[in-house]
């Protein structure tokens, strides 16, 4: 005989496992620690799924949580207002809640309160390592040392093309009150999403490519869900941001939001409107610096020919009467000059005709002097040639010997038989040798 078997509805087992889960100390108004993960609001109700993962990002547990729309309207602005985040998938929380078993939808964590602080320990937490990792690899600051042209006017702009905060940054760009033209480039990016750290790398490696032609980066995004900043919590765009040759600014979210971008980029600005507005204030700046010089230049230059005026109608008055005392001051001063010249010729006349007479004297003296001291030398050179002469030696009782009208000096110039003439102071007489 078999034995009977025990058998219930589906409905009855989940009552069952209700009646053992519900309404105990265990299960009713714990704290748990959770991952969220495909969170979503339908009626006012907000149903998600909570996990809790390893290191390796495998799941240890999974439950299906809710919390009902009277619970919700106060939890989501409070959460906000302390973390700037909505529930939004990947956010890790700590709530509050009571294990719920209904024998349709089946068990549920309904969540009555939340604790902002542990939220934002866990987001701090993630940056703060990005952060202590870009600065021990040494480009933390790299970009932000980066300066940007006094005048920024070619702009590449990465976001998304149907973006509302694109069209903003756009429609105030182009319509300033200055009238200053930028030059700009859509470089397309998916700006929320898992997808969109990778896709806003990809846009900044194509700046990078043409970087030539740009003067800075402006990374923007309009307002939306503030989870969807997550995307900007990456350390992989960080690092690209971090270490840009140009200058990056940041304009996404709002005012409120920060990212670890934010910590990174050259400039942070709260909203893409905001970037604009930087971008056309450097432009006008240099516009009032300029009008400012060119009123100093007109003011400077006004006062200088007002100036000249008033000297030109000076010299205007006082030029008939100084025509006439400059010719009668040239009058005096050439009539004395007249005088003075007259007296000085005279004496320089004088003096000149005393000096020239004294000249005389002395070049009559000095020629004298000259001719008698010629006079001496001639007649002591005449003496010493009377002395010297050969009739003054022939005197002296000398003769000189020719033979063949050549002075013999040597008997042996004298052949026998020749014809000899000797000549004596008073005469000259021949001879015939042996």
């Amino acid at each position: 005989m078999t034995a009977q078997r025990k058998v219930m509805s589906l409905r009855g087992l989940m009552n069952v496992v209700g009646q053992l889960v519900q309404g105990r100390p265990e299960t009713s108004c714990v704290w748990v620690t959770a991952e969220l993960a495909d969170v979503a609001v339908r009626g006012g109700h907000c149903y998600m799924e909570l996990l809790e993962k390893d290191d390796g990002g495998r799941q240890l547990a999974r439950i299906r949580g809710c919390v009902w729309a009277n619970v919700y309207s106060r939890l989501a602005p409070y959460f906000y207002q302390n973390t700037g985040q909505q529930f939004a998938s990947g956010l890790k929380v700590m709530l509050r809640g009571s294990v719920s078993m209904h024998p349709v939808f089946g068990m549920s964590f309904v969540i009555d309160s939340v604790n902002p602080e542990y939220t934002m320990g866990d987001l701090l937490r993630r940056r703060r390592e990005i952060l202590d990792r870009l600065k021990a690899e040494g480009v933390l600051e790299m970009n932000r040392g980066l300066a940007w042209p006094l005048v920024p006017q070619r702009v590449a702009v990465v976001s998304s093309p149907g973006a509302a905060g694109y069209g903003d940054f756009m429609n105030q760009l182009s319509h300033n009150k200055a009238r200053l033209r930028f030059r700009t480039q859509l470089y397309e990016a998916v700006m929320q999403g898992a997808s969109a750290p990778a896709s806003i790398i990809a846009a900044l490696d194509r700046v990078a490519a043409e970087a030539e032609l740009w003067d800075g980066v402006v990374i923007i995004r309009g307002g939306g869900a503030t989870s969807d900043l997550q995307a900007f919590e990456d350390y992989g765009l960080a690092a690209a941001v971090a270490q840009f040759p140009l200058p990056v600014a940041i304009g996404i979210g709002h005012e409120r939001d920060v990212t670890v971008l934010d910590y990174v980029a050259n400039i942070r600005l709260k909203t893409p409107t905001a970037v604009a507005e930087w971008l056309i204030g450097r432009g006008e700046e240099l516009l009032g610096f300029l009008d400012m010089a060119g009123q100093r230049i007109l003011r400077l230059a006004s006062d200088r020919v007002s100036g000249h005026r008033e000297q030109l109608a000076q010299a205007e008055a006082l030029l008939p009467s100084a025509a006439s005392n400059a010719l009668e001051r040239a009058r005096v001063r050439l009539r004395s000059a007249a005088a003075l010249l007259a007296g000085i010729s005279g004496r320089r006349v004088q003096s000149q005709l005393s000096r020239l007479d004294m000249t005389i004297e002395a070049v009559r003296r000095a020629a004298m002097t000259a001719v008698e001291r010629q006079l001496e030398r001639l007649k002591a050179r005449g003496e010493l040639l009377e002395v010297l002469s050969p009739m003054a030696t022939l005197r002296r009782g000398y003769s000189i010997t020719r033979v063949g009208g050549r002075a013999v000096s040597s008997v042996s110039d004298v052949p026998p038989g020749a014809t000899v003439e000797t000549t004596l102071a008073d005469g000259t007489f021949l001879s015939t040798t042996d």
